[in-house]
């Protein structure tokens, strides 16, 4: 078995899971997700708890256990707490704000980057004097999240020698002492 696949997900209070036709429906107070499931992956709901099994122990069987259990799980976790990412802008002159759900990054370039973000990621930004500016992004949807924050990373990625980027709160860049005295 699957070490990550054979774990049960368990459904909390105010959290509706729906399975019909290879398609779980998961449904709680900060949204609802669909995901489409392998039909060789069998998905089962019973008295609050999700189990997940698989035909054989063949090794595209065995990979899709764990995927589909970890991406459902996923589901159950957004649905019911959401997902939290912070974004630290960090060098002179990055700036960020936002209208609505258009964030618009002054990244050092000769031009501001605007990026409309989907309904479904709620955006706040933060610029306090002498402090970074953040970018505070939440989701029901833990996949769209990571990729919204890939995308805005990649506009400025963190560089190793003076550190200045898009990076997240917490990350620790490596860096490089750069070019060594004369010898």
């Amino acid at each position: 078995m699957s070490r990550i696949g054979k774990l049960p997900i368990h459904v909390p209070a105010g959290v509706t899971v729906t399975i019909k036709d290879n398609v779980v429906t998961v449904k709680g107070p900060k949204g609802e997700l669909v995901q489409e499931v392998n039909p060789d992956i069998n998905v089962t709901l019973e008295d609050g708890v999700i189990h997940l099994t698989r035909p054989t122990d063949d090794k595209n069987h065995r990979a899709l256990h764990g995927l589909y259990r970890s991406l459902i799980n996923n589901m159950v976790v957004g649905c019911s707490e959401g997902y939290k990412k912070e974004l630290e802008l960090v060098g002179v002159g990055y700036r960020v704000s936002n209208t609505g759900q258009l964030l618009d990054l002054s990244l050092g370039y000769t031009h501001n980057i605007y990026l409309q973000l989907p309904k479904e990621v709620k955006v706040e930004t933060k610029s306090e004097r002498n402090k970074n500016p953040l970018i505070i992004l939440e989701s029901a949807d833990k996949q769209l999240l990571g990729q919204i924050c890939a995308k805005i990373r990649s506009f400025r990625m963190p560089e190793p020698y003076k550190g200045k980027g898009i990076k997240f709160v917490g990350e620790e860049i490596r860096r490089k002492s750069g070019k060594s005295a004369g010898k």
